[in-house]
């Protein structure tokens, strides 16, 4: 039993399997076991939409306790939370949102803790699948999907929140997994989060000085000491999005802000992009290169794929799926380097989009292909904007991202999170996660 148990998880940290629990399976842990901590700050009608939901729930889905860590609020956020019977911890000096949470970590005494963030809005069913994966005890942390607000069958929304509806920089997407860097769910946001007290606390809980990406942070140093972290979208919590395009602009900005931070504190975990140095050489000749480079790059392509079926020498005849997982490879890079030319070296891109026509066409088509195959069908929610303002709004929203990428550059004085990490290429080993036992 306890070699299977042992090949069960390695098959789970490596992504090949997943777990989807029965509604009604039965769990260890259970609601009365956790403590939520919601820090507020000046948020007084939020935080009493989120108790109300809290007050709502289930007995099964409602915490045992919740205390409110006040911020440093002006507002009557404080009376709000007495008024619907949780504890207040008030802070008179604002310390962010992490250090917000780590006072609210330090006063629970029971073994769980949820971290709710204050705009956010509590459904029934959401904590079941959480407490479920803590059966584990190798995991830590687990999250819920961050989805956006229910709303009426037709009712009127800013063009900016049916966006975010579709493609929030909060929702992880419909497939679970085990979070861990430089993976398909590198880190989970910390909106809404489960976890075990005593691993947090040995952890030090949030970094203090970190205003964004402590959450990521956070998720990092977990797998770093050996903990497991979670993602569970079959548990949902809803959350406010922001209904102007200035705000949601800064939003993303500041998210961009902390790649540079995180870069120092984990190194190689941050690149704009990781990818085969092949499929990277295949679409730049195929980009940059005309009608010859088209040529080229498919001959790169065709060639790197035909080395696939020798590494699969384990089927009976390797090479359909050996073909069919190397085109996928290739076109999901393409994707990524799409996505890097925006989120990261947008500013390199267009100097060289204004000596270079092709270079103007491929800056062109890393904004829109992509954005359209994402309005077509890429989210499993539908899309509710028409695709013109969709792609607008995913220009600016990369943008915005890119431009706090740099500026977190510039104020660390570091170009190491514009760097991209190129597998497969000669010369270098294959970079990879190592899988514990």
């Amino acid at each position: 039993r306890a070699g299977v148990q042992r090949l069960v998880r390695r098959l789970l940290d490596a992504g090949m399997v997943d777990l989807q629990w029965p509604v009604s399976s039965p769990t260890r842990c259970r609601a009365s076991d956790v403590t939520m901590v919601i820090p507020a700050r000046d948020r007084a009608a939020m935080l009493s939409a989120l108790l109300a939901s809290v007050a709502s729930l289930p007995g099964d889905d409602r915490p045992g306790h919740v205390i409110v860590v006040d911020d440093g609020s002006t507002d009557d956020t404080a009376a709000t939370a007495r008024r619907f019977g949780a504890d207040v911890i008030a802070i008179a000096d604002p310390m962010g949102p992490g250090g917000a949470r780590n006072v609210g970590l330090a006063a629970v005494t029971t073994p769980l803790v949820a971290f709710v963030d204050s705009d956010c809005h509590l459904r029934p069913g959401w904590l079941g699948p959480l407490l479920a994966h803590l059966d584990d005890t190798a995991v830590a942390l687990v999250a819920p999907r961050i989805v956006g607000p229910d709303v009426a069958r037709g009712a009127k929304r800013p063009a900016v929140q049916r966006y975010e509806s579709t493609c929030s920089a909060l929702d992880r997407g419909p497939r679970g997994g085990y979070v861990r860097p430089m993976t398909r769910i590198p880190y989970v946001p910390a909106a809404a989060l489960l976890g075990r007290v005593a691993p947090l606390k040995a952890a030090g809980g949030f970094a203090t000085d970190l205003r964004v990406g402590e959450d990521v942070d956070l998720v990092w140093r977990l797998h770093a000491a050996g903990a497991r972290v979670r993602y569970e979208p079959s548990a949902t919590v809803a959350h406010t999005h922001r209904s102007r395009l200035g705000d949601m602009l800064r939003r993303r900005a500041q998210y961009g802000t902390s790649a540079a931070v995180l870069t120092e504190r984990h190194p190689g975990k941050v690149a704009p992009l990781a990818v085969s140095g092949w499929s990277l050489t295949a679409w730049l000749l195929a980009g940059l290169g005309g009608p010859q480079g088209v040529v080229a790059g498919i001959g790169v392509a065709t060639g790197t794929s035909a080395l696939l079926p020798r590494k699969l020498d384990m089927l009976a005849d390797p090479r359909p799926v050996a073909w069919r997982l190397a085109m996928r490879g290739h076109l999901g890079a393409g994707r990524l380097i799409a996505s890097a030319v925006w989120r990261a070296w947008l500013p390199l891109a267009l100097l060289a989009a204004v000596v270079s026509r092709r270079a103007r066409v491929a800056v062109a088509a890393a904004a829109v292909l992509p954005a359209m195959a994402e309005w077509r069908g890429g989210s499993d929610r539908p899309t509710e904007i028409d695709p013109v303002r969709f792609i607008a709004l995913r220009m600016a929203d990369d943008a915005a991202y890119c431009a706090g990428v740099w500026q977190g550059c510039v104020r660390r004085r570091s170009a190491a999170a514009l760097v991209p990490e190129l597998r497969n290429w000669p010369g270098r080993r294959r970079a990879r996660e190592d899988v514990r036992p």
